[in-house]
């Protein structure tokens, strides 16, 4: 008995030795795995500072350039007025009531400046351009297009600072947007505000002497554009033109508009090319499905431009298109904006052979045309 007692005992103690081995052992596998993870938290939270600290560099550096930027662009922004100043500068107090002050964007190192048609006035007309640098200089329209209110003014001044153009066809709603221009004459001249892209392809309704204008495919932000801005600059975050500032509704907080700056290139691409603009005409005015709704709520088309009406001068005269026509396609170019066929045919040069494809009432044929010069 005295013997098996004994071994129990030992037993006991063996088992409890063990016991205190796994209990032990459990206790340092936990306390090393509270550790690891707190490295591992410590490390994540170091990593994260890490980042975060990284990322403000980033945004600050992203900040800085941005900035940059846009005080390099200020510099290509320029007044224009059509009647001259007795002083140096146009940028007097009042000026958009004295002078008819409106702002413009050089985009050339040799004078090509692009602006408002309502700023500049007509081709072949005469405009008075002040600089950066305070000179004035004297302009001429050498383009303008009143549909889009856009026009283009030469002066005889070169090594520019101009603007870099960007794509305007490659923009996104909620887009960071900055407008440039002259709003209220010596005191706030080269004004920057700021916005976003609030829409795209906007078409809007403009009542100017008693008649409606409808201005299509145009850039709405919420960038300030005040009185005087006309012709001004509306650039990305880059510096880069993607729009000109061309109308402010005036009964609506935050809700102004641009013209992009696609529409133009090919004219800006022949004048640096070949230093002229020999302006194509295909003679019709012509509306899009959004314009349409305000003309006749009950004209519905899903695509093409509607044939409104055929210049009595034009080159479609006698050839088989009418009003109320539909074009969908220009050559191999399917066309469902006004702005989209303009620019076609700025590519193209007087006497140039184009196809229209067009719709009448559900049948479709091709015409051919021989594009005309425009005066």
């Amino acid at each position: 008995m005295y013997y098996e007692e004994k071994k129990k005992n030992k037993e006991k103690l063996m088992l409890y030795f063990f016991m205190a081995i796994i209990i032990a052992l459990l206790v340092v596998l936990i306390i090393k795995s509270e550790v690891g993870d707190m490295a591992k938290v410590n490390q994540y939270q170091a990593q994260k500072v890490n980042f975060d600290e990284n990322t403000q560099k980033e945004e600050k550096k992203e900040e800085i350039s941005n900035i940059n930027s846009i005080n390099e662009s200020i510099k290509a922004i320029v007044g224009i007025s059509k009647l001259k100043q007795s002083g140096s500068s146009i940028f007097v107090n009042n000026a958009e009531q004295k002078l008819g002050l409106g702002s413009g964007v050089i985009i050339t190192d040799n004078g090509y400046i692009l602006t408002n048609q309502h700023v500049a006035g007509n081709k072949y007309s005469s405009c008075y351009v002040t600089l950066d640098d305070a000179n004035t200089y004297e302009g001429n329209v050498i383009w303008a297009d009143s549909n889009i209110d856009l026009a283009i003014v030469k002066i005889n001044k070169a090594s520019l600072e101009y603007l870099k153009l960007g794509d305007s066809d490659d923009l996104t709603l909620a887009q960071d947007v900055y407008a440039i221009g002259n709003p209220l004459g010596l005191e706030f001249q080269k004004t920057v505000t700021k916005g976003i892209i609030s829409s795209l392809n906007r078409t809007i309704k403009i009542e100017e002497e008693n008649q409606n204008v409808y201005m299509e495919d145009l850039i709405q932000t919420d960038a300030t554009i005040n009185e005087g801005n006309s012709g001004g600059a509306l650039i990305n975050s880059a510096g880069e033109l993607i729009g000109i500032n061309s109308v402010k509704i005036s009964n609506a907080e935050g809700i102004g508009f641009a013209v992009p700056v696609n529409i133009v290139k090919p004219i800006i691409n022949k004048l640096i090319n070949n230093g002229k603009f020999d302006e194509a005409w295909l003679g019709i005015y012509g509306y899009d499905k959004e314009a349409i709704r305000y003309l006749n709520s009950d004209i519905k088309i899903e695509n093409g431009i509607y044939v409104a009406q055929i210049a009595a001068d034009g080159p479609l005269v006698n050839l088989d298109i009418q009003e109320g026509d539909i074009i969908t396609q220009i050559d191999d170019t399917k066309v469902n904006k006004m702005n989209e066929l303009k620019k076609y045919i700025y590519h193209k040069s007087p006497n140039d052979m184009v196809k229209l494809k067009i719709q009448r009432s559900g049948r479709e044929f091709i015409i051919d045309v021989k594009l005309a010069m425009k005066s």
